[in-house]
């Protein structure tokens, strides 16, 4: 499990060319956990491996329409819109993207729920990407203007670069 942190952390790295955006992109996938325990305690399902599984396949989900959430802001901001305009934009412009790839992740989830073994982490994954985009809409933004001044400060270009 280390490894595989590891190298995840490497190609975040290595994709968003920054610490500080890999690491905020890394923290926005515990914030499903809570919503997901809940959801496994009121339709009765074990908290084992498989829904384990459908936790980390969720934070994988989460953490993907992040990246390419700081990459549509990397592009709004070169082209000159203001780093709270740019961060607005890019929110807005990949809402539709994300709430279809979470209602296409929760319809393909219904077949599973009935299943013994694949239920638990049918619920997860429906859980997380049934509300994956409310949470995220207003900490996204937030964690991601509070990195914009610091790499206006040092001269540099780009977002967080």
């Amino acid at each position: 499990m280390p490894f595989a942190m590891a190298l995840m952390l490497a190609m975040l790295m290595l994709q968003l060319k920054s610490f500080s955006r890999s690491f905020m992109v890394v923290l926005t996938a515990p914030l499903r956990i809570i919503e997901v325990a809940l959801v496994l305690l009121v339709f009765r399902q074990p908290f084992g491996f498989v829904a384990m599984l459908g936790a980390i396949a969720l934070g994988g989900m989460i953490m993907r329409s992040t990246v390419i959430l700081v990459d549509q802001i990397d592009q709004d901001m070169a082209s000159g819109l203001p780093a709270w305009a740019a961060i607005g934009e890019a929110t807005v412009r990949r809402f539709h993207p994300i709430a279809l790839t979470a209602a296409a992740a929760v319809l393909a989830m219904i077949p599973l729920t009935r299943s013994v073994l694949w239920g638990p982490m049918a619920y997860t994954i429906m859980a997380g990407a049934s509300r994956r985009h409310r949470p995220h809409a207003a900490v996204r933004p937030g964690s991601l203007r509070g990195m914009v001044p610091r790499a206006r400060a040092c001269g540099q270009a780009g977002f967080g670069r």
